[in-house]
């Protein structure tokens, strides 16, 4: 009798315990974020092969391969954090290859063009990838990994100058973050430790700081070539946006509220808006519907609301950089703060609700040192959103889709497509193959900023009769494409000023004169879509020559690209010439005229002013915001 008791007991007890078990994964599931309790219990590890080359120092190379295992990553959560942020989710051994610190994107006037072909490799350097076929075109080539930890990379307790949005060296002791410290947890002394800000060097013509951590393919090599992908053309792309005001669901709060209500009479009244065909202050040509956008920023001018965050540790929230070529999310950061037209401390009032993170910041305090791993960024964002959804009832009320962001680092498309995934995303690097969403994400111009204390240095350029050169193009030999670009049209044709880098000194243009003095600017991409030559085209009068498939230009959901810039092909680089000259004077002149009209809604002002770049910015998230809304 006692043995058949023990028996019951026993089975009593199994099936409590399975049926604690089976409670804990139906909370997990409808509780718990991004299936956190799971990924738990399925550690897995990813053992992959890298594929490098060592130069000889001379024309011969060696290929060589390293085992690599790649630890924390989950099969059942983390899959794609695990592989290349730019390829697909298969190629694990593309997983972060290019050195966080160093921008993808420069000024051109610091070195001679003919260095960025006999770089040798510094360092201890050796995860860059080199993939050579038996001289076929199946090539690739990524930026070698560095150690973050190295002393002109890292510096230790930088105060931040508020003006200039940059570090400066305190005499406060070092205290850099342990590689180790995953949890991303830490409190404020272990962020103090940040990269400094690489393009301080840029200015002062030390390109070094750029190209020692580039692995440039051999010479002799065939040319990079990047994997088969479908291209969009802008005309698809148009079609795509649209399609999105029907496609995409309308947001529906858990419980609505007075913003919500305005927010639809504003979507009515955009779609309703009267028509205009002539404007005093702005060209009705450079726009997709100049009569919705109109009464759109009024309307954004009059009614829009935003509130910020004041949670998350300095510097990777609420310090960002003014400098360089991320500056675009930083400037915005910055005058967002001051903008009393705007901002609002009652966050029940709020349209709008800003997260106000740095990625450039988030890569250069968070990321480990030859991990390849973007688990540790990611975990600081999780830990930020899950601090917000638990103070505040506001991201759990619609999901986050009246939350946004505004990142240009290269790697934000990775850090937030999954917790946040619901908000409106405004990216530099808007690339439809990396989950760029039309409709809801907004593509942010990639600014190149100098000078924090006079952003409009050097504005303008030339008049067309003036323009003496057909096309220009100069940069590093970044990605695949560009040494296609210098194969076919360096030093091959007059009217052509293709270069590499080049070299500043007495009696030789620099790149900006570059600029000013040509009819077209290339702007070719480079490891990315996105590249700052864009911007900086418009900035100097220039018609923007885009080669880069499947990106999206920014503010797309208002400018008529097409208008005022030439949109080409990848494959079509041979015909580069063809095609230009294939515009005739007299569009010319009209796409030249218009590049001017449109170029003040890409200055930044000390103080904004009106349809400037920060005001376009904060419209493309509120014109985004409004058509996800549901019409009363």
């Amino acid at each position: 009798m006692g043995r058949y008791a023990s028996q019951v007991e026993t089975r009593r007890l199994l099936l409590f315990i399975g049926a604690a078990f089976g409670f804990l994964l139906l909370f997990q599931y409808f509780e718990l974020p991004y299936s956190k309790f799971l990924s738990l219990l399925t550690p897995s590890k990813s053992e992959v092969t890298q594929v490098f080359t060592l130069h000889n120092g001379d024309s011969s190379s060696v290929l060589v391969t390293k085992d690599l295992t790649y630890s924390g990553c989950s099969n059942t959560t983390n899959d794609t954090l695990c592989s290349s942020p730019h390829e697909s989710p298969i190629d694990v051994a593309d997983a972060p290859t290019k050195n966080p610190s160093v921008s993808e994107e420069d000024p051109f006037d610091g070195e001679d063009e003919s260095s960025s072909n006999s770089l040798e490799v510094a360092g201890n350097s050796t995860s860059g990838k080199v993939l050579i076929n038996n001289g076929s075109e199946d090539i690739e080539s990524r930026k070698s990994e560095n150690d973050l930890s190295n002393k002109d990379k890292l510096t230790n307790m930088q105060a931040y100058d508020e003006d200039t949005g940059e570090f400066s060296n305190s005499d406060s002791p070092p205290a850099a973050e342990s590689s180790g410290n995953a949890s991303g947890n830490g409190n404020s002394s272990e962020i103090t430790s940040v990269v400094e800000d690489i393009e301080n060097g840029l200015e002062d013509g030390d390109p070094d700081m750029i190209l020692k951590n580039i692995v440039p393919a051999p010479a002799s090599s065939p040319l990079l070539k990047d994997p088969e992908h479908k291209v969009l053309s802008i005309s698809e792309m148009k079609d795509m946006l649209l399609q999105s005001r029907t496609s995409l669901p309308s947001v529906k709060p858990r419980h609505s509220s007075s913003a919500d209500q305005e927010l639809s009479r504003v979507k009515s009244q955009i779609l309703n808006a009267p028509i205009i065909e002539n404007d005093a202050q702005l060209d009705v040509s450079v726009y997709r519907n100049f009569s919705e956008f109109k009464r759109s920023y009024e309307l954004m001018e009059q009614i829009l609301k935003v509130y910020i965050y004041r949670e998350g540790e300095q510097p990777i929230f609420h310090r960002p950089p003014l400098k360089g070529i991320y500056a675009s999310e930083g400037w915005f950061m910055k005058l967002l703060k001051t903008n009393r037209r705007f901002v609002t401390k009652n966050p029940s009032k709020a349209h709008l609700f800003y997260l106000p993170f740095s990625s450039r910041n988030l890569v250069a305090v968070a990321y480990i040192p030859d991990s390849h791993s973007y688990d540790n960024l990611i975990r600081r964002l999780d830990s930020f959103t899950d601090l917000i959804k638990q103070k505040y009832q506001f991201w759990n009320r619609t999901a986050g889709a009246d939350h946004f962001l505004v990142a240009c680092h290269d790697w934000a498309p990775v850090e937030t497509r999954d917790i946040m995934a619901s908000c409106i995303r405004s990216l530099c690097n808007a690339d439809v193959k990396e989950g760029f969403q039309f409709g809801k994400d907004a593509s942010l111009p990639e600014t190149f900023i100098q000078a924090p204390q006079n952003p409009l240095r050097q504005l303008g350029g030339k008049p067309p009769s003036q323009r003496r050169i057909l096309a220009f193009f100069a940069g590093n030999m970044h990605g695949y494409l560009r040494p296609i670009l210098l194969k076919h049209w360096q030093n091959k044709d007059p009217d052509m000023k293709i270069f590499g880098r080049i070299s500043k000194g007495r009696g030789k243009m620099s790149y900006a004169q570059y600029m000013k003095s040509s009819k077209f600017c290339i702007c070719a991409k480079g490891y990315e879509v996105n590249s700052p030559r864009v911007v900086e085209a418009i900035f100097f009068e220039c018609v923007p020559v885009i080669i880069s498939d499947n990106f999206v230009p920014p503010f797309f959901e208002t400018l008529n690209w097409e208008s005022f810039a030439v949109f080409i092909p990848e494959k079509d680089v041979p015909n580069l010439k063809e095609i230009l000259l294939g515009i005739t004077e007299t569009k010319y002149l009209e796409m030249q005229e218009r590049v001017k009209h449109v170029q003040q809604h890409f200055l930044w002002h000390s103080k904004p002013v009106k349809y400037d770049v920060f005001h376009m910015i904060l419209h493309s998230v509120w014109y985004n915001r409004v058509f996800q809304t549901s019409t009363l």
